[in-house]
C-alpha cells in the first residue's frame, strides 16, 4: 500500500472512529496560510483539531510519535489561523491526535484518540 493511500484510508477510519464516538466533524482536510489539519471537529463544548497518525510498521516508532516539536508548533498556528478566521466557534478548543497502527491486510490492529495531544 503507497504512503498516501495508508493516510487517506487512516483519515477515513479516524472519521468513522470520530462519528462513533459523538464527534461532529465540520472539516476535512483544512487548508491555510499556515499548513494543514487533517479534521476540524466539534465535541460537547471543544472545537477539535485533529491530526491523524497512521502506519503499517512499527519499525521507526508508533504513530503518535512520529509528531515533532515543528510539527506541533504548525498545528497550533493552524488552529489559531482558523479560530480566527470563523465566527460563533466555542470558546475551549484543543489538539487531538489519532493513532492508527494498520496491519498487512490494510486493517486496523490500533485506533487510539488522545486528547489534548498537543497543548495549545
Amino acid at each position: 500500500m503507497k504512503r498516501r493511500d495508508v493516510g487517506i484510508l487512516g483519515e477515513k477510519l479516524a472519521r468513522d472512529f470520530l462519528k462513533k464516538k459523538g464527534y461532529r466533524i465540520t472539516e476535512s482536510n483544512y487548508r491555510c496560510p499556515e499548513g494543514e489539519i487533517d479534521i476540524v471537529a466539534r465535541y460537547r463544548d471543544h472545537l477539535v483539531f485533529i491530526e491523524v497518525r497512521t502506519k503499517t510498521s512499527l519499525e521507526f516508532g508508533c504513530p503518535e510519535e512520529s509528531i515533532t516539536p515543528l510539527k506541533m508548533a504548525k498545528l497550533r498556528a493552524v488552529a489559531a489561523y482558523y479560530r480566527q478566521a470563523h465566527h460563533n466557534l466555542p470558546r475551549l478548543w484543543r489538539i487531538d491526535v489519532v493513532a492508527i497502527e494498520l496491519n498487512q491486510k490494510g486493517k486496523p490492529d490500533r485506533i487510539e484518540l488522545i486528547e489534548n495531544a498537543v497543548g495549545g
